[in-house]
């Protein structure tokens, strides 16, 4: 049987849970990678034990990942990321709308379309969009300054990946208004999401163009990957909603983020506690 490790991470990481997994998993060695952060190796990877350590670890409120030995992050080619509430902390569009007083209306949707609710992510965003007829521009500057920040770990996880020549890309069924500035901040390779129509300084409550939706983000991907003569089996993706699904479903590694029990349940990986940085505990030329 193959060696495995695993990890095992979480903000407030006590030893006592360190000990614990350590004897569920009957590992033969506990490595401290980082604060909050332990490699568990040789580890137990039966269905049995898999399903024991899950179980905990969802009760204590610890992520945890089973890893390949000598796992190198130079080993990816293309590391794509969705937007609202994975790269950053809010829903624009819920914050759009609370500008003009319908935030509850329009989460409510969002919420729905999420959980996969929704079946037709088009349906639900023009919905939300009508909503928003005749704010002014201003309050997408709003919303930027005052409300958008990256989510923990971004900023780290993006310059190492960077650093190891990965290609990044940012696909969202949001909007081109956010994606365009964080592409430029951030250095991202590539970006894409939906447009805003615009009339004499203010949202008209319509999208222009098609609406980039789930088989949008999958397309994207792959396109992105060819251009840059990535395999997709080399390719890390990132997401948190249901819209996410196909996208996440193309990558060599699928990581649910913070995400609707839905994603979590079809991806190779998830980080319920920990920030996006955590995903470099998983790999071994990262640390240090």
């Amino acid at each position: 049987m193959p060696m495995t490790h695993l990890v095992i991470q979480a903000p407030d990481l006590a030893q006592t849970a360190i000990e614990h997994v350590s004897a569920l998993a009957r590992a033969r060695r506990i490595v401290e990678l980082a604060p909050g952060a332990v490699r568990l190796t040789e580890a137990d990877d039966t269905p049995a034990a898999r399903a024991q350590v899950a179980a905990y670890c969802q009760e204590a409120r610890v992520d945890w990942a089973y890893v390949e030995p000598g796992a190198r992050l130079a080993d990816w080619k293309v590391l794509a990321m969705d937007m609202d509430s994975t790269l950053i902390n809010i829903e624009c569009i819920d914050e759009i709308a609370d500008m003009a007083g319908l935030k509850p209306q329009v989460a409510a949707i969002t919420e729905a379309a999420m959980r996969g609710e929704i079946a037709d992510f088009s349906e639900s965003l023009t919905r939300r969009v009508a909503l928003l007829q005749g704010l002014p521009l201003e309050a997408l500057e709003q919303v930027y300054v005052e409300r958008l920040r990256l989510n923990p770990g971004a900023e780290r996880l993006l310059l190492a990946a960077q650093r190891v020549g990965i290609k990044t890309l940012l696909v969202s069924g949001g909007f081109t208004w956010f994606t365009s500035r964080l592409q430029q901040r951030l250095q991202l390779n590539e970006a894409h999401a939906n447009t805003l129509e615009v009339e004499n300084g203010r949202l008209t409550g319509k999208v222009q163009g098609a609406i980039l939706d789930a088989d949008g983000k999958a397309r994207h991907l792959r396109e992105f990957a060819q251009r840059h003569g990535a395999p997709l089996s080399r390719a890390i993706a990132v997401g948190d909603g249901a819209n996410d699904l196909k996208m996440l479903g193309l990558a060599g590694l699928s990581v649910a983020y913070h995400a609707k029990p839905v994603v979590r349940e079809q991806t190779s990986r998830a980080l319920n506690v920990c920030g996006l940085d955590g995903i470099l505990n998983w790999f071994e030329d990262t640390l240090g």
